[in-house]
């Protein structure tokens, strides 16, 4: 009723009619004009200052690719606390003024991880000793034992013994490899390779997970670009004093997030579209990764010199003296036990003086190519707990790292680079800085990859170092050898 009343209102007085369009067309400008400015003063802003806010996704870039390269580096770095030892939280890398890289500081909790891999998956000591010949390693180790009872136990022990101990020895290796397990615990083996000396577990994580490192890296170059075409529109929209600041912190933040999860997401293959397939990075090198692994294992944790060495030193109980006790007679005086354990830790101690020994145990054992074997036929999702643990442990911290220093960042950028007399010619040191900064980093790159061990691949050579995560269904799938 109301409505009809209006409109013949509006009949009756034409004038009132045209208020009224007046009035809604008004509105409606109202409120699209301030957005239509909005953006067309940012990009006025843009053209009148083009040097400076070029740089500003130059810098970002920059920003991107540093905090990423630093929060490699405090992964792993420093090995020993660097810094005011106060009020330090137990087992945390960071204290009230220090820090300590997060896989020294979680070395026995990384290793332990690894460790459980290795003896419940991966190797067994019984089947490794299983491999080695009684007789040949009896041949192989009875000069040393030899020289060892006629060194500490006089020539006249030497000469008897001599006609019996090419008999005892090979009996008592067979027992051994029965036993292994009972006098040399792998658990224990490993884990003391790890804890005894950080580095190692660092070298390990740093060469198997080379390329993944590299990847964390590099990708903050082209995510931090891309945020900064973002971070430029928005102090061109506002600039605020805290408008690159903040921005900054989120493309350190963002980028460092990102990479991580394109690292281990996701683990088993994804397909879209039945064009590509989707698989985290690490996981779509399990082949390359399980050589470098098997390698790294065989050369710095669980090579003949360690091993003999934890065989003659056991757990500090004489386990090896205990079980030739049990199976020698009781007639063989102890110090003649002590002198067969004693050439034992020679053999150990002096790889140049036995080569033999050292090559036949190495070569039997086998130790590169059965891990880097079972390594190859786990689940992806098994796979990643390879790696991943260093990430784990702290994730929240190496992402908030990239957060921060990229706040500093952007603080510096708006200090430097912005307002005042001089601004342009600042904003294109920047962008000089920036360029000249990234090819110094590429180049030091570069040389470390000329002057670093090659990757070991005993399987598929044709693919490249950096694989890509994303890769074509018409990729040639790989299986494993039917005798594997």
């Amino acid at each position: 009723m109301m409505r009809q009343s209006l409109q013949t209102t509006l009949k009756r007085y034409p004038v009132l009619h045209q208020i009224r369009h007046s009035a809604t067309t008004s509105t409606t400008t109202t409120a699209i004009a301030p957005k239509q400015s909005l953006r067309r003063q940012a990009w006025n802003t843009v053209k009148a200052r083009p040097i400076e806010y070029a740089s500003i996704p130059c810098v970002a870039a920059f920003v991107g690719i540093t905090t990423n390269w630093m929060g490699v580096k405090m992964l792993f770095y420093p090995i020993n606390y660097f810094g005011i030892d106060y009020h330090r939280w137990p087992n945390t890398p960071y204290g009230l003024f220090g820090w300590q890289g997060v896989v020294p500081t979680k070395t026995a909790t990384m290793a332990q991880r690894l460790v459980d891999i290795v003896t419940s998956k991966l190797l067994s000591l019984e089947e490794a000793f299983g491999r080695l010949d009684p007789n040949e390693l009896s041949r192989l180790l009875l000069p040393a034992v030899e020289e060892s009872v006629r060194k500490d136990c006089g020539q006249a022990w030497a000469t008897v013994l001599k006609p019996v101990l090419p008999l005892l020895l090979p009996i008592l290796l067979k027992e051994l490899n029965v036993e292994i397990d009972q006098i040399l615990n792998l658990n224990n083996v490993v884990l003391a390779a790890f804890v005894r000396d950080k580095e190692v577990l660092v070298d390990l994580f740093q060469k198997v997970g080379r390329v993944e490192l590299e990847f964390l890296v590099n990708s903050g170059f082209g995510f931090g670009f891309v945020l900064g075409l973002a971070q430029m529109g928005a102090w061109a929209v506002k600039p605020a004093f805290w408008t690159l600041p903040v921005a900054g912190a989120l493309v350190g933040y963002v980028t460092n997030w990102i990479a991580i999860k394109l690292l281990f997401e996701p683990a088993e293959p994804v397909s879209i579209g039945g064009l590509f397939i989707l698989q985290g990075l690490f996981e779509s090198r399990q082949v390359e990764v399980s050589d470098e692994f098997g390698n790294f294992m065989n050369r710095r944790v669980l090579n003949s010199q360690s091993l003999l060495r934890d065989l003659a030193e056991g757990e500090g109980e004489g386990d090896l003296f205990k079980f030739m006790r049990r199976h020698l007679p009781y007639p063989i005086p102890e110090h003649i036990l002590l002198a067969a354990v004693a050439a034992i830790d020679d053999i150990a101690k002096n790889p140049k003086k036995y080569p033999e020994v050292h090559a036949y145990v190495t070569q039997q054992l086998d130790i590169e190519r059965t891990l880097a074997r079972r390594l190859k036929k786990l689940s992806p999702t098994e796979f990643e707990d390879l790696l991943h643990p260093v990430f784990q442990e702290d994730e929240a911290i190496l992402i908030a790292t990239g957060g921060v220093l990229g706040l500093v960042a952007g603080a510096l950028q708006t200090r430097l680079g912005w307002g005042g007399a001089g601004a342009a010619k600042k904003a294109l040191a920047t962008i000089v800085f920036t360029l000249a900064s990234s090819l110094g980093f590429y180049a030091h790159q570069k040389y470390e990859e000329v002057t670093d061990e090659p990757l070991v691949s005993t399987e598929r050579p044709h693919l490249h170092r950096h694989e890509s995560i994303i890769r074509t269904t018409f990729d040639v799938p790989f299986e494993l050898p039917p005798h594997l």
